[in-house]
């Protein structure tokens, strides 16, 4: 009975776990396409008449002769919606979620696949998901399925990826990556937040609680 008990603890967790997560039907960030001020790495500026960020990998989309596009993220600097700016961090588009000083704390979102097919499992037998665009010139979300699955229904488990702007350098949110970043007093700081009840690395309040405490 104890082990049964133990069994049906860890499932409800899982449950409790992935109930938590933020969920969309869409692969981009705005049910509309929108516009958009786009900064170049170049130094030029240009105005998208209908933009979008694409939660595959947070990168911009944007519609040209009424097809939708992707824009190399490596010629962007920074995208201004109306009501948010996003910045190139790495390969992503991230903003800001909230600042201490000079240092801040930035996020993207994009779906996290894996969850996904763990959810979709016991409904329909999902062999391939691919979020990639089919040619050149045009996007899809295409994937293979045994079972007949209408696309209206699908529901997107979204993951966040943070990153901290320490002394005008980006460093991903992540004990892993901090630890490269941090001296060993400050790695020493933020094993203390760690150690915290309920800690975790998606718990914004946490995560602005470390960012204070290093600077």
């Amino acid at each position: 009975m104890k082990r049964l008990a133990l069994v049906i603890t860890i499932l409800l967790l899982a449950t409790l776990k992935v109930s938590a997560q933020e969920i969309t039907s869409s692969i981009t960030v705005y049910p509309e396409f929108r516009p958009a001020t786009v900064h170049l790495a170049s130094g030029q500026k240009m105005n998208i008449p209908l933009a979008n960020i694409f939660l595959k990998n947070s990168g911009l989309l944007y519609m040209s002769d009424n097809v939708i596009k992707e824009a190399d993220i490596k010629k962007l600097l920074r995208v201004e919606f109306a009501d948010r700016t996003y910045i190139r961090v790495d390969s992503m588009l991230a903003y800001q979620v909230d600042s201490i000083g000079g240092d801040a704390l930035f996020r993207a979102n994009v779906i996290d696949i894996a969850a996904y097919k763990q959810a979709r499992a016991n409904s329909s037998n999902i062999t391939n998901l691919d979020l990639n665009f089919l040619t050149d010139t045009s996007a899809s979300l295409s994937y293979n399925t045994i079972e007949a699955t209408d696309k209206s229904e699908l529901q997107f488990p979204i993951s966040p990826v943070y990153f901290y702007r320490l002394d005008n350098q980006f460093v991903r949110v992540h004990e892993r990556h901090l630890k490269r970043a941090l001296p060993k007093e400050k790695e020493r700081i933020m094993e203390s937040v760690m150690n915290m009840p309920g800690f975790t690395w998606s718990d914004e309040n946490f995560l602005m609680m470390i960012l204070k405490k290093i600077q």
